[in-house]
């Protein structure tokens, strides 16, 4: 899908990196997680409404957005105690102008 912005994540040892993502708000986005682990993982999420399963040592696309400013949390399901993440959406900053 073009135009559509990409995030990377990674998952090695039963964990995400990075653990937080910001995204900016009121924009569909593309993550991409990739499964450094030998062993399967669901990325799952019940507040962005979204799980897959991503096999080992292989990449998954996960669409989400747009959505609102807040944190949106996110973890493996086969290791929910380790594997934990935030997605944080956040308006976008406008760069003030220049003033001599």
């Amino acid at each position: 899908m073009a135009g559509v912005a990409e995030y990377h994540v990674r998952l090695k040892d039963h964990l995400f990196f990075p653990s937080q993502v910001t995204i900016p708000a009121n924009q569909k986005v593309k993550l991409i997680i990739h499964n450094q682990d030998n062993t399967p993982e669901e990325f799952d999420s019940f507040s962005l409404n979204r799980e897959k399963v991503i096999f080992a040592n292989n990449k998954a696309s996960i669409f989400i957005g747009p959505l609102q400013p807040g944190e949106y949390d996110f973890f493996g399901e086969y290791n929910p105690n380790t594997a934990r993440g935030t997605v944080i959406v956040e308006h976008q900053k406008q760069k003030s102008p220049d003033v001599n």
